[in-house]
């Protein structure tokens, strides 16, 4: 159901809007981390590190995804903004067309690619067979996954973020079934761990075609003339998608370069890092959220002209990434034994997450901040700006610190650790400086 946030309480709809993309993100978090736990349970280093690195590569394919349908939710909530519903349902027809063709292509891609993916990352030999089993597994279900990211976005672009919450439990209680059979009962390991993930995914977006057919999902109809390439609105889509993106990306390709960095230290620091990997991902949802719900709030106001509310949907969903993100640094700095401890029995592994994780997690706060704005700048169609800031940020700071800091000292994975926030504080500085160099009413 369509959600008008152009005028009442901008907290009630930060609230409104938030709390169920965040739970929708905790279940699919959830059901990434039920993943390492369940193999963690019945196998090894080599598993683990398996599972964590192919998942880590699923999730950079994921957030790559849903930042280019980042421009099909903007152009979706600015067309809501303006009452233009001939504009929404366009929208929507061509992001159908565009991403069906995309799921084909990089399905293809990746399926060719898979031997290369393992070479650049440097995987541990004890792991390479089990990660590749992995990897083509999920890669020959991309379509799938796309197709359920590409309808939460539709979702989220009319203001409607609790259908996708009731998409992803399904597929988070199927995931962990799944879990459970293939790999403790049918003892197939990382294969296992594959198949669950791509057949939940398959099950969630069945639930969401089935309430898209059987209920009225939107105030507008969609025809057939809608499916049909629309040159403008597709360039639309892709100027703020492509940024944005090209900016997950290379967010998450830095990960990468410190996965391949932590493999090249051995099985224990690759294990070490891939569950840390699993730990600040859920403590990310809350900066998530805030990115999603400013976007799509403050690209409602921006159809409409409200540009002041726009403004003040940043400053509302900034104070709550940082509030939150302050409150997880603190604590971990005293838990972080005992988080790592749900994933691994693993002495060695446990004492290497923990000197990872009580410096990274000191992100959760500081990134918090630039998502915030990188959300307020998409709503804009300023997506460009969010990318310029990333990018900077993690040639100049992340990757290289990442490096330096696990050549200098190879003991301890604290300082690799510091590497991220070091990166955010960077971003945060240019988000600022952008926000008062440009001019927000237009």
């Amino acid at each position: 159901m369509e959600k008008d946030f152009t005028s009442g309480s901008l907290l009630r709809g930060l609230a409104a809007f938030s709390f169920p993309y965040m739970l929708s993100c905790f279940l699919q978090t959830f059901y990434g981390m039920a993943d390492l736990y369940v193999i963690g349970q019945f196998k090894g280093a080599a598993s683990i590190s398996a599972v964590s690195i192919g998942s880590q590569v699923m999730h950079m394919l994921t957030v790559m995804i849903v930042g280019l349908a980042m421009g099909s939710t903007v152009n979706i909530s600015q067309a809501i903004g303006k009452k233009d519903t001939g504009n929404a349902a366009r929208s929507i027809g061509n992001t159908v067309i565009l991403f069906a063709f995309l799921s084909v292509f990089f399905t293809i891609l990746l399926l060719l690619g898979t031997d290369a993916i393992l070479t650049l990352l440097s995987t541990p030999q004890e792991a390479v067979i089990e990660t590749k089993i992995y990897l083509r597994i999920c890669f020959a279900g991309i379509p799938l996954i796309v197709a359920y990211n590409i309808i939460s976005c539709i979702f989220r672009g009319v203001g409607d973020s609790q259908s996708p919450l009731l998409f992803i439990a399904v597929a988070c209680v199927c995931n962990i079934a799944f879990d459970f059979l293939f790999i403790g009962g049918l003892k197939l390991g990382a294969a296992g761990a594959a198949f669950a993930t791509v057949l939940s995914q398959g099950i969630s977006v069945a639930t969401a075609l089935y309430r898209m057919v059987r209920k009225k999902t939107f105030s507008f109809s969609l025809k057939k003339s809608d499916f049909r390439p629309y040159g403008s609105v597709i360039g639309n889509i892709l100027k703020i998608g492509i940024p944005v993106s090209c900016q997950d990306g290379f967010i998450q390709i830095s990960f990468l370069f410190i996965t391949a960095i932590a493999n090249s230290r051995g099985v224990t620091a690759a294990a070490s890092v891939g569950i840390v990997e699993k730990i600040i991902s859920f403590l990310f949802l809350v900066p998530s959220a805030m990115l999603a719900s400013i976007s799509a709030i403050a690209a409602q106001n921006v159809g409409a002209g409200r540009n002041d509310r726009a403004r003040q949907i940043l400053w509302y969903g900034t104070s709550v990434a940082v509030i939150f993100g302050a409150f997880m640094a603190f604590s971990f700095q005293f838990f972080s034994p005992t988080a790592l401890s749900l994933f691994t029995k693993d002495n060695a592994v446990i004492a290497m997450g923990t000197q990872y994780l009580k410096a990274y997690v000191l992100d959760c706060m500081i990134a918090g901040i630039h998502f915030c704005f990188s959300g307020f700048f998409c709503a804009y169609g300023k997506s460009s700006l969010s990318f310029i800031q990333n990018f900077l940020s993690i040639i100049l700071i992340r990757i290289p610190g990442a490096y330096l800091a696990s050549v200098l000292f190879p003991s301890t994975l604290y300082p690799m650790g510091l590497a991220a926030p070091a990166g955010s504080l960077f971003s945060v500085i240019l988000c600022i400086l952008l926000y008062f160099k440009v001019n927000w009413e237009h």
